[in-house]
């Protein structure tokens, strides 16, 4: 059996009741063609404003293109000593500086957790001045600490530090958050105080999540090390800075080729404690 087609009248309220239903409207057609055209326009003045262009771009692909073959083969060079040196100095300020902050950001994220600090004035202030210091860059305390402290790595594991202090606490205080509360109100239940209630009933199930991203900001921060010595704040950064300067490319391919094994080494060995840190945690959740 055929259905009745819908009249004119019935089309026109239906469409009065579901707009939508039968396409974009010409004032929405015409608001989407405006944006599109606005943002191209801002990508285009950007890249004006940049300095864009087609030579520039074939250029420098050209230059790096140069740069590349230069660093092969790689070599350590005569001073390969001073290579391995820098090396275990990252990966030392890299420890010592994610250590501090580690640390320094448990009691900080209990402050910043909600279930622990139940004011709302006082749990807000304490987030908005993580968001302040998580605004300022590794390398901008780089600088701040070398003219403070010097020159070395000393500078480099207080910038370390001292931007992932922040970070951290977020992280922890969001793990907080997120713990089971029958735990901690097991506590409550035999009369244990507040810090007995933290020490008890929410640290050990968020243990393992701590520790997890320690470790990965360890690795991260492995990494972020090598940038931290072209500023003076140690590391093998001031070693890549020297070789670039006096065009040994051939040293610089085999300090990056070195990086990037340490920090693949680094990584698996994290990644392995962080699989089992998890795997017990879930394990226990499910016993």
């Amino acid at each position: 059996m055929a259905l009745a087609r819908p009249t004119e009248a019935e089309i026109a309220a239906l469409r009065s009741r579901m707009p939508r239903a039968f396409g974009a409207s010409t004032g929405t057609r015409i608001l989407g063609a405006v944006a599109w055209s606005a943002s191209i326009g801002w990508i285009i003045a950007l890249l004006w404003w940049f300095g864009f262009s087609p030579t520039r771009i074939w250029n420098g692909l050209s230059g790096l293109g140069t740069i590349i073959v230069l660093m092969i083969p790689p070599s350590p060079g005569e001073l390969w000593m001073e290579i391995l040196k820098g090396i275990a100095e990252s990966v030392a300020m890299a420890f010592l500086g994610t250590l501090i902050a580690a640390i320094v950001a448990v009691p900080l994220g209990l402050l910043g957790a909600g279930n622990v600090i139940t004011s709302t004035l006082a749990h807000f202030s304490i987030r908005r001045v993580f968001d302040g210091f998580r605004g300022v860059d590794q390398l901008i305390w780089a600088l701040a600490y070398v003219r403070a402290v010097g020159l070395g790595p000393l500078a480099g594991v207080l910038a370390i530090a001292t931007a992932d202090i922040a970070v951290l606490s977020k992280l922890y205080a969001e793990a907080i958050e997120t713990a089971e509360k029958r735990q901690a109100e097991g506590i409550d239940a035999v009369g244990g105080g507040r810090l007995l209630r933290t020490r008890f009933g929410l640290l050990p199930q968020v243990w393992p999540v701590m520790l997890a991203q320690a470790l990965y900001f360890f690795e991260s921060n492995t990494r972020s090390a090598s940038i931290l010595g072209v500023v003076g704040a140690g590391g093998i950064g001031l070693q890549i800075a020297e070789r670039i300067k006096v065009r040994h490319w051939d040293e610089v391919a085999f300090i990056i080729i070195l990086m990037i094994a340490t920090v693949a080494v680094i990584d698996l060995i994290s990644a392995r404690i962080r699989a089992r840190l998890i795997g017990r945690r879930e394990g226990a959740a499910v016993q």
